[in-house]
């Protein structure tokens, strides 16, 4: 098939943005809630502990590392996008899953929950711009291109969980994997023994920085996919040369960091380590200390002793927590700015009060589904992820 992409008009983007508009091309821009308790509430801390206690075992309210302390203080597990589809997963008796995340998430919740479980996301308009970045009309274009030049039977499309439910199941219906930031190198390494080329979605920087760091290719080896260009914006040959073909995506908050953050913090700090995420920029990879996914810097910050210097080229909510938590450390942000996930940001103490005393009420309200065709081929994804060898690399002893 073909696919063209538009420009959304002008009053479309404003509405998306206020969270007023549809477009069921992208995660945001759902219709919002217009009755939440004021943001000044002083009785929201209250309200969001009655309403959790009187759904007692029924609710089970799962927290991204990346949330507010506001709305972390009322989650019953913490961690990253899968680590917390699974915790959902692995309490059936739980009628109300209410995650505190953005919407690819609730998604792959719902996919790997039962049907008797309902997936509640506090503000439908918490997407993620990453996601947004690969649509299935646009990927399926891709594949008709790869197909036209032959190339699409040795090509293994390989999809980052932070991606929507139907980029998952496009990558189950043509014999992919999803992967997380901590098995990325395990997902590559299967997807090469099953073909010669890989098609990975949709975050370039996790793609190129574990094929050229951990898997030693080269950076002429990585081919930038742009799907709102002709082809690609390549041609024929880069396409049949490449081994990894890379989309032209980005996590909005850890592509903000550069080299020069880099470069600056060393200069205004002696002895630092530089941590970051491997969604950040090759180059700030190539110049930090220590790189991993969320799971893997918490636990290198806990492991680091007293006194030692750190620069965090992750979300800034996370950072604060982690700052909090361990005193006897300096923790500070990798860049001067500060910079939320906004995103993520939208699910607030309002939203979650809302929501809560909502199942109270016996209303469900903003309920996450995935269709049963999507889910089945998104889940043969989810379980080629499960079914990799090996296990998460600890992290490094530091001193």
């Amino acid at each position: 098939m073909t696919s063209t992409w538009v420009e959304p008009s002008n009053t479309a983007t404003a509405l998306l943005l206020l969270g007023r508009g549809s477009d069921p091309d992208t995660e945001r821009g759902v219709e919002c809630p217009g009755d939440l308790p004021a943001p000044s509430d002083p009785d929201l801390v209250a309200r969001a502990t009655a309403a959790k206690a009187k759904l007692g075992s029924k609710v089970f309210v799962l927290g991204h590392h990346y949330q507010r302390d506001e709305v972390i203080q009322f989650a019953d597990v913490t961690g990253d996008s899968f680590k917390l589809a699974r915790e959902a997963a692995a309490r059936p008796d739980a009628e109300y899953i209410v995650f505190c995340g953005v919407h690819f998430m609730a998604e792959s919740a719902d996919i790997l929950t039962t049907d008797a479980q309902r997936v509640i996301l506090p503000d439908l308009a918490a997407g993620c711009s990453m996601a947004d970045m690969a649509v299935l009309g646009q990927v399926e274009a891709a594949w008709d291109t790869l197909t036209e030049l032959g190339i699409a039977g040795e090509t293994v499309p390989v999809t980052y969980m932070n991606s929507s439910a139907d980029i998952k199941g496009f990558v189950g219906r043509n014999g992919g994997v999803v992967c997380t930031s901590s098995n990325a190198k395990r997902a590559l390494d299967w997807a090469f023994e099953q073909g010669s080329k890989v098609l990975f979605l949709p975050d370039q920087h996790l793609g190129r920085n574990t094929a050229v760091l951990e898997m030693g290719l080269s950076l002429d080896d990585c081919v930038l996919y742009d799907p709102h260009k002709p082809g690609g914006g390549l041609t024929p040959e880069q396409l049949r040369d490449a081994k990894m073909i890379l989309w032209r995506g980005h996590c909005s908050v850890h592509g903000r960091f550069t080299l020069e953050s880099v470069n600056d913090v060393r200069e205004r700090v002696p002895g630092v380590n530089v941590l970051v995420h491997p969604e950040c920029r090759h180059e700030v990879v190539t110049a930090s200390d220590y790189v991993g996914s969320t799971e893997y810097i918490i636990k290198t910050i806990e492991a680091a002793p007293a006194g030692s210097a750190w620069a965090l080229g992750t979300e800034l909510n996370l950072v604060r927590r982690l700052a909090l938590a361990h005193p006897d450390k300096q923790i500070m942000f990798l860049d001067k700015a500060v910079c939320y996930c906004s995103t993520m940001n939208r699910i607030d103490l309002p939203h979650l009060v809302w929501a809560l005393e909502e199942l109270v009420a016996g209303r469900v309200v903003n309920q996450i589904t995935v269709d049963a065709d999507t889910a089945h081929h998104a889940r043969v994804a989810l379980d080629q992820m499960l079914a990799l060898p090996g296990a998460d690399t600890p992290p490094p002893a530091v001193s």
